[in-house]
C-alpha cells in the first residue's frame, strides 16, 4: 500500500503543479496563495510529528512544484529590504511581467546557483562582518524551499531555542532567563558561550547528511562561488549570511543541544517539555549562535556541560569563541542580547547593559549632528523611530531609570543644537520657540502646529513580556489562533 500511496502523492502534485490559477502577477490571488501554502505546511508538520519523513519529502515536492508556493517566494523577495540590491547579474525584479516570468523560472531542472556577491557591512567592535548577497533568482529559489524546510526545523526545534523563529523573538529569550534566575533556589552559576564564527564554519558534509530538503538543490548553494574585488573563491565550510537560507541551516544545525544537554545531566522533561526532574538545576536558552546554560554549581558546567559542548559542536565543525565564552556568577552579571542579568543582594535585575546605551546615544547624537539645518519637525521625524524602537526593545525590563537618563542627556543635546542655530537670542526665546507645554510637560520638544513632539522613552509603561509557550508551533494548524492573537498585541499565555 505505501508505493501506491506514494504514487498517488506524486500524480496530485503534478496536477497540482501544472496549474496557473491567474492570468499575470497582478490578478493572482495572494489570500488563497497563502492558505494553500500554509495547508501543505501543517501537513509537512504532522508528517515530521508522525516520522513519516518519506511523506515529508513528498510534501515538500509538493510544495516546491506549487504555482502559489512559486508567487509567494518571489513576493518576498521583491518586497523586503533588499529588493533594491542585485547579485553578480546585476538583474533586478521591479516590474509585474519580471515578476510573472520570474514565477516560471523557478524549476529544479538545469538550476545552477550564480557567485554570491560579497560586501563588508562595519560592526560595532570596529571589524566588518561579510555579507553574501545571491542573485534575485537564488533568492527565490531559497524562499521557495525555505517554505518546506522550515516546518521542519519548527518541528524538531529545541523548546527554549527563540533566535531566526516565526513567532519568537529576544524578549522570549529574555524572559527564560529570568524564569531560569529569578527564585532563590535558582541556579547561580552560568555558561555564557559564543560560537567563533558559526555561519561561516558549519560543516558542509554535515548539512548535506542531515538537512531534510532536497540534496541537489542544497548543494548548489553550499558550492555556490564568492565574488570580493573581482576575485573569485570557494569555501569549503560555512553557509553564507545573507541569504534566506542561511538561519535556517544554523538553526538545524544547532538543534537537538538541549535535548542531549539533558541527557548527560539527568534532567527529565514531562511531554509538554516541562523540567520534571533536574538535580543540576540545568537550564538552556539559545537565541541564533549565542546561548547560556545554567547550573547549580561551577563544576557542573567545567567538567560535565563543557566537554559536552565541545563535542556536540565539533561534530558540526563549529567551536567556542575562547575569547568570549566565560562561566561566571549570577552575583557577577553577564551580558545576553543587549540586557545585563545580574543579582543585587538575592534580587535578579534584567536592565539594558552599556553597550546597547551607547549605541542608541551615539544613532541619536549622529543624527542631531549631522542635520544641523534642517527644520525642527523634520529633526523629530528622524528622532522618533529609533527612539521609539529601542524603548520597545527594552520595555519588558528594568529600563525606566535608563529611559530617563537617556532622556534627559537627548535634551541637553537638543539644547545645544538650539543654541547653535540663533546664537544670538536669549535663552527665553529658544526655549518659547523650540520647547512648549503638553502632555503635563513644561519642556515639550514640539512643533504644535504640526502636531508633532519629540518621543520620550520614559513614558513608555514597563511590562513584562509573556514567553511564547515551548510546544508552540506557527505552522501547525492547532496553535494558528494562539500567534494571531499574539501578533496582533494580544497578552495570551
Amino acid at each position: 500500500m505505501k508505493p501506491l500511496k506514494q504514487k498517488a502523492i506524486m500524480s496530485s502534485s503534478n496536477e497540482h503543479a501544472s496549474v496557473t490559477p491567474a492570468e499575470d502577477w497582478d490578478t493572482i490571488d495572494w489570500k488563497t496563495a497563502r492558505q494553500k501554502v500554509k495547508l501543505l505546511q501543517h501537513r509537512i508538520v504532522k508528517a515530521t510529528q508522525e516520522g513519516k519523513y518519506r511523506k515529508v519529502k513528498s510534501l515538500q515536492w509538493i510544495l516546491s512544484h506549487s504555482f502559489y508556493a512559486k508567487a509567494l517566494a518571489v513576493k518576498r523577495v521583491t518586497e523586503n529590504r533588499g529588493k533594491r540590491t542585485a547579485g553578480v547579474d546585476g538583474v533586478k525584479w521591479t516590474v509585474s511581467s519580471q515578476k510573472w516570468e520570474a514565477i516560471h523560472s523557478l524549476t529544479r531542472k538545469g538550476y545552477t546557483a550564480l557567485p554570491l556577491k560579497r560586501v563588508l557591512i562595519p560592526k560595532a567592535n570596529g571589524k566588518k562582518r561579510p555579507l553574501s548577497i545571491p542573485t534575485f533568482k537564488d533568492r527565490a529559489m531559497q524562499a521557495l524551499h525555505i517554505m518546506g524546510l522550515d516546518p521542519v526545523s519548527e518541528t524538531i526545534a529545541d523548546p527554549n531555542s527563540f533566535g531566526f523563529r516565526k513567532g519568537r523573538s529576544c524578549a522570549d529569550a529574555i524572559e527564560q532567563c529570568f524564569n531560569a534566575l529569578a527564585l532563590k533556589t535558582s541556579s547561580e552559576w552560568i555558561l555564557d558561550a559564543d560560537i567563533e564564527g558559526c555561519f561561516d564554519n558549519i560543516s558542509h558534509q554535515w548539512l548535506k547528511e542531515n538537512v531534510p530538503m532536497d540534496k541537489r538543490v542544497l548543494k548548489q548553494w553550499l558550492a555556490a562561488e564568492i565574488i570580493q574585488y573581482n576575485t573569485s573563491t570557494r569555501s569549503p565550510r560555512g553557509t553564507p549570511q545573507g541569504g534566506i537560507v542561511s538561519p535556517v541551516l544554523a538553526n538545524l544545525t544547532l538543534n537537538g543541544m538541549e535535548e542531549q544537554l539533558y541527557r548527560v545531566t539527568n534532567t527529565r522533561l514531562t511531554k509538554e517539555g516541562y523540567k520534571s526532574r533536574n538535580p543540576r538545576k540545568v537550564n538552556f536558552i539559545r537565541y541564533a549562535d549565542d546561548f547560556i546554560i545554567t547550573a547549580k554549581d561551577k563544576d557542573t558546567l567545567t567538567e560535565l556541560v563543557l566537554p559536552f559542548v565541545d563535542d556536540f559542536l565539533a561534530q558540526r565543525g563549529l567551536r567556542l569563541s575562547a575569547k568570549k565564552t566565560r562561566v561566571v556568577h549570577i552575583s557577577e552579571g553577564f551580558d545576553f542580547l543587549g540586557h545585563n542579568i545580574r543579582k543585587y543582594k538575592g534580587k535578579l535585575l534584567i536592565k539594558p547593559n552599556k553597550a546597547a546605551v551607547q549605541d542608541v546615544k551615539h544613532k541619536a547624537f549622529t543624527i542631531i549632528r549631522h542635520n544641523k539645518a534642517i527644520s525642527q519637525e523634520m529633526l523629530i521625524k528622524k528622532l522618533n523611530p529609533v527612539l521609539r524602537g529601542w524603548a520597545n526593545f527594552f520595555k519588558g525590563s528594568c529600563a525606566k531609570q535608563t529611559f530617563t537618563s537617556l532622556d534627559h542627556d537627548l535634551y541637553q543635546s537638543l539644547w545645544k543644537w538650539c543654541r547653535r542655530r540663533h546664537t544670538r537670542k536669549p535663552r527665553q526665546w529658544i526655549k518659547d520657540r523650540y520647547f512648549h507645554t503638553g502632555n503635563g510637560r513644561d519642556w515639550l520638544f514640539a512643533v504644535p502646529e504640526e502636531n508633532t513632539s519629540l518621543f520620550r522613552m520614559e513614558t513608555v509603561k514597563i511590562q513584562r513580556h509573556l514567553k511564547v509557550r515551548n510546544q508552540a508551533n506557527p505552522y501547525d494548524k492547532r496553535w494558528w489562533i494562539y500567534f494571531e492573537k499574539r501578533s496582533r498585541g494580544g497578552r495570551v499565555r
